[in-house]
């Protein structure tokens, strides 16, 4: 079995997080370019077995999907040639940012930890995978 990869995408810079083997728990991974995004999976995927990654779907609190849908599609079609054998899903990224800046806040990270956008990517994409995880095992 291997590894589920998620990516909180967006149009700056994409958090990125990944599961053990087991596909049992979310670990924050990385937070990278979006320029360099295929470039970095390309080195990761050459490196470790993925079988699914799952991509934040950018929802507003009304169910509008935001802007930067229109660039993580074109994304999707990228990876899907890239990466024909990788499953691509996509799950609800809802409040993941608050979330994220939520817990992060209590980590006791100093406040300028608490702001760095790159951690709060990537915090994100952890709550994105580790909240597919649970939703699969329902």
């Amino acid at each position: 079995m291997g590894q589920i990869l998620a990516i909180d995408y967006g149009k700056a810079r994409c958090g990125i997080a990944v599961t053990d083997d087991m596909q049992i728990i979310a670990s924050g991974l990385d937070t990278v370019s979006t320029q360099i995004l295929t470039e970095f999976l390309k080195k990761y995927f050459s490196e470790n077995k993925v079988d699914e990654v799952v991509i934040g779907l950018p929802v507003d609190l009304k169910g509008n999907i935001s802007e930067v849908e229109t660039d993580i599609l074109k994304f999707i079609d990228i990876f899907k040639n890239e990466f024909p054998t990788v499953k691509v899903n996509r799950f609800d990224e809802r409040f993941t940012s608050k979330m994220a800046s939520f817990f992060i806040s209590q980590s006791g990270k100093s406040k300028k930890q608490r702001q760095e956008k790159g951690l709060i990517d990537k915090v994100s994409a952890t709550i994105i995978l580790q909240n597919f995880l649970e939703q699969r095992t329902r």
